[in-house]
Order: structure tokens, then sequence, then C-alpha cells
């Protein structure tokens, strides 16, 4: 049994500054399970100190299907109407490098 918003499974996906995570949870009573999609991008503050900027997507269960569906049409359109047929995958010259030259 599960306790009320109890993580059951997550997910993490880096992407330089950003970190996507898929967290299933479970609801009140344990009966019942519900996934969130958490964007986590890091910033800095004027004082040098980090923080973390959250924006988060609730999806139940009868919306799955349609996710999923949804997501995968758009991602193939990008595919073959925006990039040709093959989205372009980032080299290690493109990533993003958290060097602050000020501390240097």
């Amino acid at each position: 049994m599960y306790k009320e918003d109890d993580d059951v499974y997550s997910k993490p996906v880096r992407a330089g500054k950003r970190t996507y995570f898929f967290d299933v949870k479970s609801t009140r009573g344990g009966k019942d399970f519900y996934l969130t999609i958490t964007e986590s991008k890091r910033r800095t503050n004027p004082d040098g100190t980090f923080a973390y900027d959250k924006h988060k997507i609730f999806l139940y269960k009868e919306d799955f299907e349609k996710f999923r569906d949804a997501l995968g049409e758009v991602v193939e359109y990008i595919k073959d109407n925006c990039f040709h047929g093959e989205i372009p995958q980032r080299s290690e010259d493109d990533r993003y490098s958290d060097v602050d030259f000020d501390e240097l």
C-alpha cells in the first residue's frame, strides 16, 4: 500500500541546464496513480548562488494515451517538416558549459 502522494517511480532526463523528471505518484489511499512531468532549470542568482525554476504538469490515467499519441504526432511532424526526417543531435561542442568566466 502506498502513502498519500507517495513517489512510486522516478525517471530523470538531464538536458543541459534543464532536467526533466517523470514521476509516478499514488493518490490518497494508494488506489490510483498519476504522472507528473517536471521541468527543472538551474539559474544563477546575482549573488552567485543557484536556484531552480520548476514547472510541473499533472497527467492522469484517462489522458495517458491521448498525451502519448499527441506527443508522438508532434515529434514526427517536427522530424518530417522541420528537420527533413531526422532531429539533429547536439554534439559535444554544442553542449552548454556551466563555466563562470568571472570566477577564472
